[in-house]
């Protein structure tokens, strides 16, 4: 790694800056209108650099590749399934410990917290990373290596975030840095899957501690900023009946058929929704039920997923869902020649709040002024994250990168280079000191 692709030396940084800056802007008019850097934060961020203490914590982070390494292959190889984080997340806890936090624990939902005190406690900026992957118990999670790609399921998402809080933590305490407003260092819970963000939504619950900032760590483009939360309704959806022989019962009402025109009916309509205005997306993801070829099921099941940026979009795509499936069931009912009627069970599995980010936020701009002191040109997007949850509550939150490069998540052969991985601690440590405050 070159060091010199770090701004470490004061007397430059106004010059790089100004260079940088003014690349940024073109690349962010692209990704998002009038999301441009403002002036204050242009100069914010030059004072924050040329601090001696902030440009100690930057370098630091250059000598810790290989201690990083280890410990990620250490963490990778402890398996978090869905809803299944505990092993993951007590070592997790002892590894906060280890770098010199005193209020480490777990809550009540399994995220594990550890607390480094600002000088005035008038403020809190949570920075997360989630322990859990997508994939089942028993999954093979031993790190292979193909030249410098290490390989294992969950080694990027999101393992590897949880490195870079490690990492910042430990570049704080060798510059000797102290922030004015608490820093919380979170290894949250239920990020993938049916975990339906039961970590943040804990940790933003009524009567929660006070978390003013949030910002969490998950992708690996360090130009990626997520400041907008494209949100999901899941279902399982069941339609059930008495079932019987393909015979000798002929004429019940079938819930498989009844499923399949749910389907079809939902796949026709779907696009007076998705065929105008923001993206919104729709998949019949899985579908079962039925004992045998030659048996009338008593229930067939299919599990949907529904996204958009937008709340009304959503809404509106759930409506044309849930009229296909009451259509479907009377139609399968008034055309059964014998038996009682199906019913149909309709369970949300799964809610992630759409939340429209605003790019002339202090959060945002600040992420973009970090991403851009650092020689990256920041690129504002909308994706389902953790920071879904606090957007949508009014709670300043973005998502930015965990460093290095990586591929083929969510399959068996995920892996990650590290490729400028200094990165993502670099952002993470600039943005979270312009947001909490670097104490004198």
């Amino acid at each position: 790694m070159n060091r010199s692709s770090v701004i470490s030396l004061p007397a430059v940084i106004s010059s790089v800056l100004a260079l940088t800056f003014g690349a940024a802007h073109v690349n962010l008019q692209a990704a998002e209108a009038g999301a441009t850097i403002m002036p204050k934060y242009t100069a914010e961020m030059e004072t924050l650099t040329a601090d001696s203490r902030v440009q100690a914590a930057l370098d630091y982070v250059l000598t810790i590749e290989e201690q990083s390494r280890a410990e990620l292959i250490e963490l990778t190889e402890i398996p978090a399934p869905p809803f299944k984080e505990e092993v993951r997340a007590a070592h997790f806890a002892e590894m906060l410990k280890a770098r010199g936090l005193k209020d480490v624990r777990i809550d009540g939902a399994g995220n594990v917290i550890g607390r480094r005190p600002g000088t005035s406690g008038d403020k809190v900026v949570a920075y997360a990373a989630h322990l859990d992957t997508v994939f089942p118990e028993g999954t093979d999670v031993t790190v292979k290596f193909e030249g410098d790609k290490l390989v294992s399921p969950g080694i990027g998402d999101n393992t590897r975030g949880l490195i870079t809080l490690l990492e910042v933590i430990s570049a704080f305490d060798s510059a000797g840095i102290e922030t004015e407003a608490d820093v919380l260092f979170v290894g949250n819970v239920g990020e993938e899957g049916l975990g339906d963000l039961r970590g943040v939504k804990y940790l933003f619950r009524d009567g929660a501690e006070k978390i003013d900032t949030f910002i969490a760590v998950d992708g690996g483009n360090a130009e990626r900023i997520v400041y907008g939360g494209v949100g999901s309704h899941r279902y399982r959806v069941t339609f059930k009946g008495p079932g019987g022989h393909s015979w000798g019962a002929f004429g019940l009402a079938n819930p498989q058929h009844a499923l399949g025109r749910a389907i079809a009916l939902f796949d026709e309509n779907a696009p007076s929704v998705t065929s105008v205005g923001e993206k919104t997306s729709y998949n019949v993801g899985r579908i079962g039920g039925g004992t045998s070829i030659n048996s009338i099921p008593f229930e067939a099941w299919m599990e949907i997923d529904m996204r958009s940026g937008n709340q009304d979009k959503l809404d509106d795509i759930d409506a044309v869902l849930q009229s296909a499936i009451q259509t479907a069931l009377e139609q399968e009912n008034e055309g059964r020649l014998d038996g009682p009627p199906l019913t149909v069970d309709v369970d949300r599995v799964g809610t992630r709040p759409a939340a429209k980010g605003d790019a002339s936020s202090a959060l945002v701009q600040r992420a973009m002024a970090a991403t851009t002191a650092l020689g990256v040109a920041p690129s504002l997007q909308i994706s389902s994250t953790d920071s879904n949850l606090p957007i949508s509550k009014g709670i300043p939150a973005v998502t930015m990168s965990r460093g290095g490069k990586s591929g083929n998540a969510h399959s068996l052969h995920e892996w990650w280079q590290p490729i400028d991985v200094h990165l993502g601690p670099q952002i993470g440590i600039l943005t979270i000191l312009a947001e909490a405050g670097l104490a004198d």
